[in-house]
């Protein structure tokens, strides 16, 4: 990853109005890779947090437009595990949303 070079062809995120990639990066230690990141400019889009698959997970976007997951695995969990997990969490978060 670099720098625009609008004059090569090669443009950023905001001069595309955007970008449709997502990196996933994992990392020893997610919350001091998130807290680096935010003290370097970035954008929070997602506060870092246990996740319900076994990550300890957070998403961000650089000054630059590239969008950033970084991720610490936690536990190691059987699909059966992930999906139960999953079902609760999108449960809950349906409860929360208003009638």
């Amino acid at each position: 990853m670099g720098g625009e070079q609008a004059e090569k062809g090669i443009l950023s995120p905001q001069a595309l109005g955007g970008t449709p990639v997502s990196l996933y990066l994992y990392v020893e230690d997610a919350d001091t890779a998130f807290q680096r990141a935010t003290l370097a400019g970035a954008t929070v889009t997602m506060p870092i947090a246990d996740m319900f698959w076994g990550d300890r997970f957070g998403q961000f976007v650089d000054p630059f437009g590239h969008k950033w997951s970084v991720a610490t695995r936690k536990e190691e969990l059987s699909q059966q595990e992930v999906q139960t997990r999953g079902e609760a969490f999108f449960a809950e978060i349906a409860q929360k949303q208003p009638a």
